[in-house]
């Protein structure tokens, strides 16, 4: 008889980016037995090629957590690993594919995810990880080649996200800019990202849809909602309605917050109202308007 551990269960927050999935995934973070390991999908090029460095702020090749994790998992980290890892991305996990067709690269590409996440699982000592790489092309992947993910559909105001992608934002780990987008590509990302997940939640794949505004205006209702639906633990005592309690993370990429560590004031963002240029608002508004009414976003507030 094998004494091999279970499988990682795997929660894998799905949208796009700017929607507020790295609170969420530090959040998660909090509650015991859940490990968030960041935005997986860019672990390969970001960690172990670039060296960037872990949410805990070691480089990750040098972080004991993920140094344990390739040992682990693959026998330590390796510039060829990364390298088959990114290649295989190409192929096989591009939205244009969805769904993905099941396929000897696809199975390949997976049980790389699936090796990790294990192996992150045991050195946690967790028995649930955490992947917010949101996109839903690497879902889609995972749950074709068999792995059982819960996705938490992470929706925020389109107008609000296009207002964040035009900000210019330093990443900390090198000092460069975060990339930025007009407000008419972010429309259209936001449109592909949440109809895929749609169309994920419809082949009978466990999909939680959470709104941003939601988790930022009542945290500990909507948290507590979550981690119900979720089967976890219902650990509350690090957050309240006005602040979040944060401890160490090693999360693989992200945005800044990743790196927080304390309280974390929660503070509804909602400067678009006033910062975006109206042209921008009507054009966001008009290229997202049907899942803009489905989400429940009707109208600006004055």
């Amino acid at each position: 008889m094998s004494n091999s551990p279970p499988p990682a269960r795997v929660i894998f927050l799905g949208g796009l980016g700017r929607s507020g999935s790295t609170l969420l995934e530090r959040m998660l973070g909090e509650v015991p037995g859940v490990v968030p390991l960041g935005e997986v999908v860019h672990l390969w090029a970001r960690g172990i090629l670039a060296g960037e460095p872990c949410g805990c702020g070691v480089r990750l090749p040098d972080c004991p957590f993920w140094c344990e994790v390739g040992e682990r998992g693959f026998g330590g980290w390796t510039p060829d690993l990364a390298r088959r890892a990114i290649a295989l991305r190409q192929r096989v996990d591009r939205t244009r594919r969805i769904p993905p067709r099941l396929s000897p690269e696809l199975v390949e590409y997976v049980q790389l995810y699936r090796g990790l996440y294990d192996a992150a699982s045991e050195v946690a000592g967790s028995p649930v990880i955490v992947d917010s790489s949101k996109h839903a092309s690497l879902a889609f992947c995972l749950a074709a080649a068999g792995v059982e993910v819960d996705v938490v559909h992470l929706v925020r105001d389109p107008r609000a996200v296009a207002h964040s992608w035009r900000r210019r934002v330093e990443r900390p780990e090198d000092g460069t800019l975060m990339r930025r987008w007009s407000p008419a590509r972010t429309a259209f990302h936001w449109t592909t990202q949440n109809l895929a997940l749609e169309l994920l939640a419809s082949r009978e794949i466990s999909v939680t849809r959470m709104r941003y505004e939601d988790l930022l205006s009542s945290p500990r209702t909507a948290f507590a909602h979550l981690l119900t639906r979720l089967e976890l633990a219902p650990r509350l005592d690090f957050l309240t309605d006005t602040r979040v309690r944060l401890g160490t993370a090693h999360t693989a990429s992200g945005n800044p917050m990743r790196f927080t560590v304390g309280d974390l004031p929660l503070t509804f963002d909602e400067t678009w109202r006033r910062d975006l240029p109206r042209r921008h608002r009507l054009l966001v508004t008009a290229l997202t308007w049907p899942l803009l009414l489905q989400y429940g976003y009707h109208r600006a507030r004055p």
